[in-house]
């Protein structure tokens, strides 16, 4: 279930619900390991309160283009070194409350403009230096499972790129979990052969058909990785809940304690670069403050591809019908 800053709920039956987090750029700001691995724990426990085993995220890709269309979702901002010691924390709290850590976008994956087609040209050097270490940090940390994205890494579809999959994750980075596509990002039943262990969020290449004609050994692969990372949680005895989870998808896994740490993670983000003697406010010669611009009086709207500038838009987008603000 999506996702990185909280569980996206579906319908308006279930609105407030679930805390809005602050998005993972801005946990990203506070520079604060600790602050960022108990807003991940509270994350979990929503989740599995909410019947879910598996949390799409944390999105740790390093930013390449301050335009990153999901910038926002991205725990590693500008900084490979932060992005490691807070992807670190993440994973760890996370799978702690029992839900798996799925670590995305594998790899490059850092503009959303023809993200479907374009190829990150990547050298060694870059790779090692700027992009893999938050994704190094989250394997270190036993993270169940890392999502491959949809672009092309040196002209081969990521899904199925056997240099990125099998040699860099697997061998190099020492990565013992599965590997799932991103949604409709599988290329080919090639991609079994070539890393690939679970295609989401259907069969449309991984069937049993097309399957039967891939490397046996490869399926089996496959199929090992994803029971292992299940048994490691004990998600075998503690599955979550009975599809369809209406009881659970219903449930009030909100709290007031909850609120109140999304709260002191906002507040934490905002980073004062310069004061001149301006702050703090003297409430004897300040009296009234303007807030300009457009997210002003915006209100957030449910519809995830709308999005809001509390809790950005797509899959990271988390719907509350009251708003909070620092």
């Amino acid at each position: 279930q999506d996702a990185s800053s909280g569980f996206r709920l579906r319908g308006p039956r279930a609105a407030g619900t679930v805390t809005q987090w602050p998005c993972l750029l801005a946990a990203a700001a506070t520079w604060d390991e600790a602050l960022v691995a108990r807003m991940a724990a509270a994350i979990g426990r929503e989740f599995r309160g909410k019947g879910a085993n598996v949390l799409l995220g944390p999105g740790v890709n390093v930013h390449r283009s301050a335009r990153g269309g999901r910038n926002f979702e991205y725990l590693s901002g500008e900084d490979p070194y932060l992005g490691a010691r807070l992807a670190g924390a993440y994973v760890e709290a996370v799978q702690s409350e029992g839900v798996m850590a799925v670590v995305k976008h594998f790899a490059f994956n850092e503009q959303e403009t023809h993200r479907y087609g374009e190829s990150s040209d990547v050298d060694d050097r870059i790779a090692w230096e700027l992009y893999y270490p938050p994704f190094q940090a989250a394997i270190r940390a036993g993270a169940s499972a890392v999502m491959c994205a949809y672009n092309r890494v040196n002209g081969t579809a990521a899904c199925e790129n056997g240099d990125l999959l099998m040699r860099d994750l697997r061998a190099r980075l020492g990565f013992r979990g599965f590997v799932m596509s991103d949604w409709g990002a599988t290329p080919s039943d090639r991609a079994v052969a070539r890393g690939l262990d679970m295609e989401m969020p259907e069969a449309a290449w991984f069937t049993d058909h097309k399957l039967e004609t891939a490397p046996a050994d490869a399926v089996s692969d496959a199929a090992v990785r994803i029971l292992t990372s299940v048994y490691r949680l004990r998600l075998d005895a503690r599955p979550g809940c009975v599809l369809p989870c209406k009881t659970e998808l219903m449930s009030q896994q909100s709290s007031e304690k909850h609120k109140e740490l999304a709260f002191e993670v906002a507040a934490s983000s905002v980073v004062l670069l310069q004061n001149r003697g301006v702050l703090p406010f003297d409430p004897a010669t300040v009296r009234t403050i303007a807030i300009l611009g457009a997210a002003a009086a915006a209100q957030d709207v449910e519809d995830m591809w709308a999005g809001s500038p509390y809790s950005g838009g797509g899959s990271g987008h988390v719907y509350r019908p009251h708003e909070e603000t620092p």
